[in-house]
């Protein structure tokens, strides 16, 4: 046999069994992943990458010696998506050297146990050549997908001492206010215990004013961790948004009743297929700022929910009569710790960090739905949210694998 005759032959038998070289790499996979079998592979196009992979494998066999697999671009996207795929499933590095050892295992045998049934005699450099060929076949995917893999790794280990940072040096700064005063306060108590009790009562509403602010703060915090968690996947349920707009207002009927702001809710408004938790904590944080930026000099103040279907989809939008947002800064609202109305004297008492915005738009992105603002100063604002009805919800593979394949 020549030499060329060697590496068509071992390639044309590659190419061909190709999909039961797959599965027996899948079985093997199965065992060592922390996950179960049908997540492996989450979709039908991921799924196809391994058998696709094989078959590029084989061409690059076929192809001449000088010529590198790096330079088909579609075999290392493939390769890019995978080290995506292991990054969202949580994988451990060894995990994926280990799955490509495995790989590059299976097919030497194959390759071995082909020789040997088709009676095949090469020429012994040859037989190192395509063994050779095939390792590097393999390592240049592994390396393309742990450098995918560890990418997207370092990326979140960065973004998270970012937003470590941000928290600091932001919860530094809004902390220190409300507590100064609680501070002074308890001073004054205990250097004036015979406090008359009218002002006795002043200092001790001061205080709890302060302290519900502190725990406003901490509750949105935790909200906002938790949204950017792995542990806190979206959970799909049916309900009426009725009923989940209703629930939302009623969390907020004291502070709408202290403002004199009714909150309408719809009684027409559709069921919807989402996750209702995301969905309510993103309507309980627009009707906050719905009241507390209430236009105080309009003696009908209102927010109001409504809904309908559209296209497979349901809009559900939320309307008041408040102040409105500067023009300078609806493009920045949705930023975290971004505040539209610090030059307001009006409005200095009314708490904040500028973190609700921010977590609506995490709210509704994770349920794979679509936001906009219009706003006009001393008319009124108006979000109104674009969400899938059934459809699956947004998943961080897809993030994860557009951010890897699009680099």
């Amino acid at each position: 046999m020549t030499t060329t005759g060697f590496a068509e032959a071992i390639a044309d038998r590659i190419a061909a069994e190709h999909a039961t070289l797959a599965a027996r790499w899948f079985s093997r996979l199965r065992d060592l992943l922390p996950v179960d079998a049908e997540e492996v592979f989450p979709s039908d196009q991921l799924l196809d990458h391994i058998p696709t992979l094989i078959v590029d494998i084989a061409e690059y066999l076929r192809a001449p010696e000088e010529q590198a697999i790096a330079a088909n671009t579609t075999v290392v996207e493939k390769a890019r998506e995978l080290g995506a795929l292991r990054h969202q499933q949580r994988a451990s590095l060894h995990q994926v050297l280990r799955e490509y050892q495995l790989l590059g295992a299976i097919l030497v045998r194959f390759v071995q146990d082909e020789t040997i049934r088709l009676m095949l005699a090469p020429p012994p450099q040859e037989c190192m050549v395509v063994t050779s060929r095939l390792h590097q076949a393999v390592d240049l995917l592994l390396q393309e997908t742990v450098e995918a893999f560890v990418g997207l790794y370092t990326q979140t280990i960065t973004e998270q001492a970012d937003r470590l940072h941000q928290f600091t040096r932001m919860a530094t700064h809004e902390w220190r206010q409300p507590l100064a005063p609680i501070a002074t306060a308890i001073s004054l108590l205990r250097l004036q215990p015979d406090l008359p009790p009218p002002q006795r009562e002043q200092v001790v509403e001061m205080m709890g004013r302060n302290i519900n602010a502190l725990v406003e703060m901490t509750q949105k915090l935790e909200r906002l961790a938790r949204l950017n968690g792995p542990a806190d996947a979206p959970n799909l349920q049916r309900m009426p948004l009725h009923t989940v707009a209703s629930e939302a207002a009623r969390q907020l009927r004291e502070m709408a009743d202290a403002r004199q702001v009714v909150v309408r809710i719809a009684e027409d408004m559709p069921d919807l297929a989402t996750d209702v938790g995301r969905l309510e904590l993103a309507l309980v944080n627009l009707l906050s700022n719905a009241i507390k930026y209430a236009d105080p000099s309009k003696p009908d103040r209102f927010v109001e929910v409504t809904g309908w279907r559209l296209d497979g989809h349901c809009v559900v939008r939320i309307s008041d009569n408040g102040v409105g947002i500067p023009g300078n800064r609806i493009q920045s609202v949705f930023r975290r710790f971004t505040r539209a109305h610090t030059d307001h004297a009006e409005f200095e008492s009314v708490k904040g960090v500028g973190l609700g915005l921010a977590i609506v738009d995490d709210c509704v992105q994770a349920i794979g739905g679509s936001i906009t603002l219009d706003s006009q100063e001393g008319v009124g604002t108006t979000f109104e949210l674009t969400l899938p009805d059934g459809a699956p919800l947004k998943s961080a593979i897809d993030q994860h694998t557009t951010a890897t394949v699009g680099k």
